[in-house]
């Protein structure tokens, strides 16, 4: 009996919780109920949500979840899996280095390591020829389980959320926290390890997620798949040795049970690192642990699956295999610089409703994975190496509807420029081989461009004005840029094609963007082919032109102690370029290749919005785009946060923005010309799926240019290019 009674007083010891931070606010609350933490929050339908927390064995436990009436979960504990490896420099990027006479000294390589794109640190030995310091080794990999050693918890609030944070995490090298946020007026509940490591150059990954859900009757998965058929499995199998990884549409799964359901999934863009390719590789997954109990979180694979090949000919057939196959040892993981907090997320989706209900609900924190129409703009994407000339000519037809087209208008996307001549067809030949091409290149993009989407025949020559580029002109125009058995004319007049220029110098390059209106920009800067640059060449004519936009925006690489998306690299560089001179901007690329619609692109894809009232018919040539791209008139986003009606009014900044998730912060950027400043307008009191206006005092006098952004709680964002102030 005093056993009993000694237990009995365990089980309900009230665990320790520091509420000093913590504000009550109407429709979040927190407070300490029959020994436990309650959290109980307003949801979007004016639904009460609560998540009752506990310590048991110094694991964090969430003893009650709950929509209304509808308990979701009872004694739920979160389990984390942190995979470990080392990031190692690239060759790509060594050898622009040493063509600028950069020599390799552990500085350098410890500063480029983090901006590698060719690394894959759990392919073992690796590449020859990849990466420095191979071959890799199998002791270099640790893969680690979550060792929870709470003994306290802290509560704050933060705007219109409330954090619940318990100390004790470790898994391997890492170490940490494991924080709960419930926002109001939301139905979400984001789980998030945050913590970090002292070892150099990790590379990582990891898979986090509840477990402990009861096994009913009625308990079932149920998910979209990759062709959007609706599936389910009801834990009738035998108890699972693994999680099961789900390649699920919209990386999404739902565990309905006991008369609800809760939706599990990543961060919508954050959660992905750069890739060539966006295969579905199974970003959810389940776990029958038992006949009684279920488990179900996020994850990422251990190794890239490369695309479907193609090809008729022996010849391109065999190039598309080989490409595929690269794929391979293309899989970076996130970077762990150490010290850095690293926060890796979980979101949960608490619903009294049934599974298909729910996944609308989830569905719309991004518009369906679609770039939502925005009156008065065109969405864009650019710099997809899709080999179109090559496929149809192989094909023997203009008349092929490509696989990467019903992809594009799934999204909702109006303007893609292509990059094709980068590793295939003949890039270099200066003569008919090459004007064929591009013949067959531009009728195809004629052919399936439409009154909605207008295919753009872009290039990244990389020829003369150092480390990667793309060419964009406003009407399709022949030239070559490879080096000529004999002296060629810089422009002629040629049966069959009109007028062709051809290139062998950076001086003619710049003289052809001059005389056809064309735009260049820097593909992947200080990273891949551009390591280096722009920096080596800030000081040619050639960058000093209008004609040379900037650089492009990707996210490369993936630090998820991050706020922003690329924030060191692309960041850094586009306010360095407007500190440098005249007007600079960053435009979103793609840089992959093919696609399929049962592919997983819109987390990997950032996009333009474009000022345009229409888009421009192929025939009619697309200047409205090139002008508007060269007037900085637009703006890059995930998807999720749009912008609009952005001005300098007097000593006023006005900006208008709209939201999905939670919104996090926006921010004016600006500088003198040499010291870039920033401030921050702390938005966590606003309510998700919502809109503002924003009026931001703005003294202008001394100051170079501004720039503006808005960033969510997932991490996805936009921003607008640099305006230069007279």
């Amino acid at each position: 009996m005093y056993r009993l009674l000694l237990a009995t007083l365990a089980l309900h010891a009230e665990i320790k919780c520091d509420l000093s931070a913590y504000k009550p606010q109407e429709g979040i609350a927190a407070q300490m109920r029959l020994g436990t933490l309650e959290l109980s929050w307003q949801g979007e339908k004016n639904e009460r949500l609560r998540a009752r927390f506990d310590i048991r064995n110094g694991v964090p436990v969430i003893q009650q979840l709950a929509v209304g009436a509808t308990v979701l979960g009872r004694d739920l504990e979160p389990e984390y899996q942190l995979t470990t490896a080392v990031r190692r420099m690239t060759t790509q990027q060594v050898q622009p280095l040493q063509g600028l006479g950069v020599e390799l000294t552990p500085n350098v390589i410890n500063r480029e390591k983090w901006n590698a794109f060719w690394d894959a640190p759990l392919m073992v030995p690796g590449r020859l020829n990849t990466n420095l310091d191979l071959p890799r080794k199998p002791e270099e990999i640790q893969v680690s389980t979550a060792k929870f050693k709470a003994t306290s918890c802290v509560v704050r609030t933060a705007g219109a959320r409330v954090e619940v944070e318990f100390n004790g995490f470790e898994a391997g090298s890492f170490a940490g926290s494991l924080r709960f946020t419930a926002y109001k007026g939301s139905n979400l509940l984001r789980q998030e390890v945050i913590a970090k490591t002292e070892q150099p150059s990790v590379a990582y990954k990891y898979n986090g997620g509840l477990r402990g859900f009861a096994i009913g009757e009625n308990t079932r998965m149920v998910w979209r798949d990759t062709a959007r058929g609706w599936q389910h499995y009801a834990f009738g199998g035998s108890v699972n040795d693994d999680s099961v990884a789900l390649r699920a549409r919209n990386r999404l799964a739902i565990l309905e049970t006991h008369g609800g359901s809760i939706a599990v999934f990543p961060p919508s863009h954050k959660f992905f690192w750069s890739r060539e390719i966006e295969t579905n590789l199974g970003y959810v997954y389940y776990r029958k642990e038992s006949d009684t109990k279920a488990a179900i979180g996020v994850r990422q694979n251990d190794r890239e699956v490369g695309a479907k090949p193609w090809g008729v000919s022996d010849a391109v057939w065999n190039r598309r295999v080989s490409q595929t196959r690269s794929h391979m040892h293309n899989f970076a993981l996130y970077n762990a610089p150490a010290g850095t907090m690293q926060r890796m997320p979980v979101y949960y989706y608490l619903s009294n409703a049934d599974g298909r209900a729910t996944q609308q609900a989830v569905m719309a924190l991004t518009n369906d994975d679609v770039y939502k129409p925005l009156p008065g703009y065109k969405v864009m994407v650019s710099h997809f190496h899709f080999h179109y000339n090559e496929q149809l000519t192989d094909l023997g037809t203009i008349d092929f509807e490509p696989t990467w087209l019903p992809v594009f208008r799934d999204l909702g996307i109006n303007i893609a420029i292509l990059a094709d001549f980068h590793g295939d067809s003949h890039a270099t030949d200066t003569g008919k081989v090459r004007l064929d091409e591009q013949k067959v290149y531009f009728q195809g993009c004629e052919r399936f461009s439409d009154k909605d989407l207008l295919l753009i025949p872009g290039e990244e020559p990389d020829a003369h004005f150092g480390g990667h580029y793309l060419f964009m002109f406003p009407k399709p125009i022949y030239y070559t840029h490879g080096k000529p058995k004999e002296k060629q004319p810089f422009v002629e007049d040629i049966a069959g094609y009109g007028k062709v220029y051809h290139t062998d110098s950076a001086a003619d390059e710049l003289e052809f963007l001059k005389r056809e209106n064309g735009l260049v920009w820097q593909t992947h800067p200080r990273t891949k082919g551009s390591t280096g640059y722009p920096d080596a060449v800030r000081d040619r004519d050639f960058f000093k032109s209008d004609r040379y936009l900037g650089g492009s925006f990707q996210s490369l690489p993936v630090d998820l102690s991050e706020q922003r998306i690329c924030e060191k690299r692309c960041f850094d560089l586009l306010d360095d370029m407007n500190n440098w001179g005249a007007p600079k901007y960053m435009l979103a690329e793609g840089d992959t290749y093919m696609k399929y619609p049962d592919d997983e692109t819109y987390p990997q894809l950032m996009v333009n919005y474009v000022k345009l009232d229409r888009v421009p018919k192929f025939k009619d040539g697309w200047t409205p785009v090139v002008n508007a791209l060269h007037a900085g008139d637009y703006f890059v986003t995930t998807g999720e946060v749009l912008l609009r009606n952005w001005a300098l009014k007097g000593n006023t900044y006005t900006a208008e923005a709209e939201w999905r998730f939670p919104p996090e912060f926006a921010e004016l950027v600006w500088s003198d010309g040499a010291k870039v400043e920033r401030q921050i307008i702390d938005m966590r009191d606003k309510p998700p799926a919502s809109s503002h206006k924003f009026n931001i005092p703005f003294n202008s006098a001394g100051k170079k240019w501004v720039r503006f952004a808005v960033w969510d709680s997932a991490g996805n964002g936009a921003f607008t290019q640099p305006v230069h102030l007279k």
